[in-house]
């Protein structure tokens, strides 16, 4: 950049080092005030420091690879932030679409047909509470754009599947097209499962039924990826042809993927995102969905949309004032509040509330308390003592699927429990916790290692394959294949209940996965869950990350760590710098 410009120009090649690293760090782009004015990490006792805000901005905006919003630049600087260009471009048309998507507009649809869809599909529970799935259902049918979010259990599939059916209930609806995906196979897969069980349950004619697709796709799939490129065969240019467009997991997708995606969809289509906005966000670039949704933030619904709620449905929610300035997204944001599996009752639900709130001190003590049977504090051991204090419950949680010969219920025993890690190295990462269990196993019989491959092996795979249509995030399962002499082959769970196999020689790149990564359990479900910390804070340790792993569990969780760590861990919540909160809401 600093050649670009024109010779030696510190204060660019010292910003645009920063933009790079930045966005390598999982930001959109790099804030200048964040650091303008402050010491230099490695200046030698204070003795240099960043450029102050006004003198550095002064100097980037005279230099030539430096452009304003609508330049074509290689770094764009807005206010104080600075962008790789592709990002700034991601984030503006992002914005652009979703601001276009959420005006004021209400869908031309049969409002009698949907009344009385709604009172069918969600009839008053009599005590008085606002049904927020009715809401989501509500602004799904008769907005462009909504957002569901909710946590584990609050049923934001099964909503899903009735808005299907309201849609399907409509005039005409045999030409609407609608297209299911979410960001990994596994999701993908798991979305398809949850609206096949779903709409078996529906109150609504078999006709109806019928014409809800069951079919999930990957978004790359979804979008036609062109080989060994970013690109993708559906863009703005070649519009996807669907009418309806939900989006599974969303809390998992990145800012190019998402803008990317928004972009391929016909403005006059309906885009649903579904998703948990206080999960851990993307491994790559911003915390989408919590900037969608504006994390943290109180907003009311407009009084427009209270009055055409209650004009179809009969019901009264609550709004805010008539502020005329308030963003229009406020109208396409639900979230689900009552949880179907954690109740009163539940100390995962407790837990889990304690940790969004950011208070660790009273996470801890409900979880030492004994007051609950479904969640458990361990005092984390010293590494040294880690494998005879795990062995029990090694033994316990893998020992039943290794002597199950039926593959199908091979991977319901498998499914069980699961070992979850904040790490993948060290003496509490994925790596060594995969080397010990095996060890565990072996030493009891259980598995009989001679070589990397053996009856009983699961392995994640890491890198997609479309020919084989294997996914990253899939789990399979290494099993004698009666077919074939008993010849090793590795299973992987398929739709429809079917099993797909595939000699182990013929695998994309993956890796054994009887302990993974918090990050890899994204949209996985397991009876019971071991969630093991590190014995010190480190940056990956956040709020977002305790929250994520706690709610992989249906059943019981355990968490091994030290309190102090849990505690700040759970002070802290991911910041990713961008302006797409800023731009939607501010």
């Amino acid at each position: 950049m600093a050649d670009l410009s024109g010779g030696e120009n510190p204060e660019l090649f010292l910003a645009a080092a920063l933009a790079s690293h930045y966005r390598g760090e999982g930001n959109i782009c790099f804030d200048l005030s964040s650091l303008a004015g402050k010491p230099l990490p490695d200046g030698g006792n204070g003795a240099l420091e960043f450029p102050k805000l006004e003198k550095w901005r002064s100097v980037l905006e005279a230099a030539p690879v430096v452009g304003r919003p609508g330049d074509y630049r290689p770094l764009i600087i807005d206010g104080s932030r600075l962008y790789l260009y592709r990002y700034w471009d991601y984030e503006r048309k992002l914005t652009d679409i979703l601001r276009a998507r959420t005006r004021g507009e209400w869908e031309k649809v049969d409002e009698q047909i949907l009344q009385d869809g709604l009172a069918r599909l969600f009839p008053a529970n009599g005590q008085g509470e606002t049904d927020w799935q009715k809401v989501a259902a509500f602004t799904s049918v008769m907005k462009r754009f909504c957002v569901i979010s909710g946590g584990p259990g609050t049923g934001k599939t099964f909503t899903v599947a009735k808005i299907l059916a309201l849609l399907r209930e409509q005039p005409d609806s045999e030409k609407i097209r609608i297209a299911l995906t979410a960001p990994t196979g596994k999701a993908a897969a798991r979305l398809q499962e949850a609206i096949k069980d779903s709409k078996e349950k529906l109150n609504c004619p078999e006709g109806v039924k019928r014409l809800i697709p069951e079919e999930a796709s990957t978004i790359h799939r979804l979008l036609k990826s062109v080989p060994d490129s970013p690109y993708f065969r559906h863009n703005a240019e070649n519009l996807l042809p669907a009418d309806v467009v939900v989006i599974d997991e969303a809390s998992m997708i990145d800012l190019a993927l998402l803008s990317k995606l928004a972009q391929a969809v016909s403005p006059s289509a309906r885009l649903i995102l579904l998703g948990d906005k206080d999960q851990l966000a993307s491994v790559e670039a911003g915390a989408i969905l919590g900037d969608i949704c504006d994390t943290g933030g109180i907003h009311s619904f407009s009084q427009p949309f209270c009055k055409t709620f209650k004009r179809i449905t009969g019901e009264t929610i609550s709004c805010g004032p008539d502020n005329p300035d308030e963003p229009d997204i406020r109208d396409s944001i639900i979230q689900l509040q009552k949880s179907y599996r954690f109740g009163a009752d539940s100390g995962i639900g407790a837990v889990s509330r304690a940790v969004n709130e950011g208070d660790g001190s009273r996470a801890v003590g409900l979880m030492k308390s004994g007051s609950y049977k479904d969640i458990q504090w361990q005092e984390l051991p010293k590494p040294e003592r880690l494998p005879s204090v795990l062995k029990d419950r090694i033994i316990e949680g893998f020992s039943a699927y290794l002597k199950e010969a039926a593959p199908a219920k091979v991977f319901d025993l498998f499914n069980r429990f699961r070992i979850l890690c904040a790490l993948r190295e060290g003496p509490h990462g994925v790596h060594f916790m995969n080397l010990l269990v095996e060890q565990v196993l072996r030493n009891e019989g259980l598995i009989k290692r001679d070589g990397r491959w053996y009856s009983g092996r699961p392995i994640l795979i890491t890198r997609n394959d479309y020919n084989l249509r294997l996914f990253n995030g899939d789990v399979g399962i290494t099993l004698p294949d009666p077919e074939l002499g008993n010849e090793l082959r590795v299973f992987f769970p398929a739709p429809e209940g079917i099993l797909r196999k595939f000699p182990p020689l013929r695998l994309p790149d993956h890796e054994t996965v009887y302990a993974m990564t918090v990050h890899k359990s994204q949209g996985s479900e397991f009876d019971q869950v071991l969630f093991l910390m590190p014995d010190k804070s480190v940056p990956v340790l956040t709020r977002e990350l305790v929250y994520t792993a706690i709610t992989r569990a249906r059943e019981k969780v355990e968490v091994w760590g030290k309190e102090e760590v849990f505690r700040l861990a759970v002070s802290q919540q991911i910041e990713r710098i961008s302006g797409l909160r800023e731009a939607l809401w501010g």
